[in-house]
């Protein structure tokens, strides 16, 4: 056989031959899908679309009869405007408290101290650890600012005991709106942390008493090495739900005393509804889609190194 003849025997068969078969093939396998991919694009992408142009232009829903394209001149009054910085920073104080700190360690306790309670205990806890969950945001608000106002369950807890009361919700509106977000959300980092905690073999724990490890070395050195990727994976879904969180502010101090529990959410409602500057509250919300992209992105790194 020349060499000629062995070229063209090691030549694979033409690759035109085998496209339209195979481009075939691909259209068929993508078809169930396409309904899908049309209303992703027509009720998310497209409105997604709409709020980026809007951000853009000096849009109100009342006072001016056209529409014009500005430009990132929303972005800069943002940036200038003391309300938005304040926002900002009671956004990171509110996310911090009762996200990072709160849902985070009080679930993570909770899974841990579940499974050595009595039975009853358990059922207590978990039943109302869960209806905090389930109950809508709005009705949560309310429970919470029944707790807290002036006349509330809290300082009559507190003249009961003798113990000075105040108005929460007028001195300390902040922490008192952190609280009901972990009062709320704790189930689900509680479940979170319940399923990894009982995927760790029981053997090593029993070889770490056996070698005399306390309980708090074995969570150091042990529990928590185990499900970091679960402390990640909880950390960044409670930090983008607690970005989002209106209703239960709104329903507790609509974002006052004056602004001192006006969160992101809370100041892009008042800016776009309230004020009627659709366009400078799109915005806001665009700059408040960035940062939960910055807390997904440092997390999502911090995950992937530990690989």
């Amino acid at each position: 056989m020349t060499t000629a003849t062995a070229k063209v025997a090691a030549r694979p068969p033409r690759a035109a031959a085998a496209q339209p078969g195979g481009r075939r093939r691909g259209l068929l396998r993508w078809l169930p899908l396409a309904p899908a991919t049309v209303l992703l694009l027509l009720f998310l992408g497209g409105p997604i679309a709409y709020c980026v142009y809007i951000a853009f232009t000096n849009m109100q829903l009342t006072g001016s009869s056209s529409t014009d394209f500005v430009g990132l001149a929303n972005f800069r009054r943002a940036f200038a405007d003391p309300g938005f910085r304040n926002a900002v920073v009671l956004t990171l104080v509110f996310t911090v408290i009762s996200s990072l700190l709160g849902q985070n360690t009080l679930g993570l306790a909770l899974a841990g101290l579940m499974p050595r309670a009595s039975q009853p205990v358990r059922t207590l806890t978990g039943s109302v650890v869960i209806a905090a969950w389930v109950l809508p945001e709005i009705v949560a608000g309310f429970l919470l600012y029944a707790f807290f106002r002036r006349e509330g369950t809290l300082n009559a807890i507190l003249d009961l005991l003798h113990l000075p009361s105040q108005n929460w919700l007028f001195t300390l509106p902040i922490l008192a709106v952190s609280f009901a977000n972990v009062w709320r959300g704790t189930a689900f980092s509680m479940l979170v942390y319940s399923a990894a905690l009982s995927e760790i073999p029981k053997e090593i724990t029993e070889a770490a008493e056996v070698d005399g490890a306390r309980g708090r070395q074995r969570l150091w050195h042990i529990t928590l090495p185990m499900i970091r990727r679960s402390i990640g994976t909880n950390l960044m879904l409670n930090t983008l739900q607690t970005l989002s969180v209106f209703g239960l502010i709104w329903a507790m101090t609509r974002g006052g005393p004056g602004n001192r529990s006006q969160t992101l959410p809370v100041f892009m409602y008042d800016q776009a509804f309230l004020k009627s500057l659709i366009g400078y509250g799109t915005a806001v919300a665009l700059l408040l889609l960035l940062v939960g992209a910055l807390f997904s992105a440092v997390y999502l790194r911090l995950m992937k190194a530990e690989v």
